[in-house]
């Protein structure tokens, strides 16, 4: 098993063996918090207690890897950790920033909110299972979305809400002008960086030619990365994940640095959108082995 389970929730201690997996594609779902400790660090016991209460206090909000050095020198190599405590934080797949040394409660707060982390509200699992619902009419929703914003305009949440449901009734302008004009708190919130990601791929059909000429262009050049990037975007776009990630990663394989490295951004932000964690997991894999290379 990957995963040595701690006592505590939404802490596990990570091991190489089980670092794609547990740490990269779990950042996929959540931000991973990794600390880089050992049994004989002094300043190491006192921030690890601090890092395990907050994610605590955060609800999951985000969950903390601790990687013993001693147990596990490779990860450390891996990442440079010239002293301990060192923590990094992980998000979508990539390394996004770290501090080193014991700090104080409050900055690791501080750090966490730097990047959009906040304490997420407790789950009630006392409540019964609710029934499914039926399926909300996205074009009803945005009618009732617009009435909630027009009753309470400084309600950011509520524009939010609205720009998701205008994305899937077709209306991508007025969906970036809302995100556009959201705050810095909730323009780093996962539904907002799901809504960019889908607003671009959408953004890009305005003057794309239509599928089947983007493939003949492929079957006359495969090497012709641009047809086969606006060919994965068509159909992300139509629904099917699978079909687009393939053109993707093809994209990779032929060329990583195409176009100041449009491939793996490709991925990237398609595994923002696509719901099917398996499908997100392969292709994570896939895209790590090439870049392995």
């Amino acid at each position: 098993m990957s995963i040595e389970v701690t006592a505590k929730p939404h802490v596990f201690d990570a091991t190489t063996d089980g670092f794609e997996a547990d740490v990269l594609q779990k950042s996929l779902k959540v931000p991973v918090l990794v600390d880089f400790w050992a049994e004989w660090c002094g300043p190491c016991k006192t921030l690890g207690p601090i890092l395990e209460k907050l994610a605590a206090d955060y609800n999951g909000a985000f969950v903390l890897a601790k990687v013993d050095v001693d147990k596990e020198p490779q990860l450390g190599a891996a990442f440079q950790v010239r002293s301990i405590p060192t923590v990094f934080l992980v998000k979508d797949g990539q390394l996004a920033d770290g501090f080193p040394g014991a700090l104080p409660e409050g900055q690791v707060r501080e750090f966490l909110k730097h990047h959009g982390i906040e304490p997420a509200a407790p789950s009630d699992e006392s409540d019964a299972t609710p029934e499914a619902a039926a399926p909300i009419d996205p074009h009803a929703e945005v009618m009732r979305l617009r009435k909630e914003v027009e009753t309470d305009p400084d309600r950011a949440e509520l524009k939010l809400d609205l720009a998701l449901a205008l994305l899937q009734t077709g209306g991508a302008r007025e969906a970036e002008q809302l995100l556009d004009a959201l705050p810095a708190n909730l323009s780093t919130d996962d539904r907002a960086v799901k809504a960019r990601a889908r607003l671009g791929f959408s953004s890009l059909l305005a003057d794309a030619p239509p599928p089947e000429v983007l493939e003949t262009a492929i079957a006359t050049n495969p090497d012709d990365l641009r047809a086969r990037h606006l060919l994965g975007v068509h159909r992300i776009v139509a629904g099917d994940s699978e079909a687009g990630l393939e053109q993707f990663i093809e994209m990779l394989r032929r060329n990583r640095d195409f176009e100041d490295s449009l491939p793996k951004k490709a991925l990237i932000d398609a595994f923002r959108i696509i719901e099917d964690e398996d499908l997100v997991g392969r292709y994570r894999r896939k895209m790590s082995s090439l870049l392995l290379v």
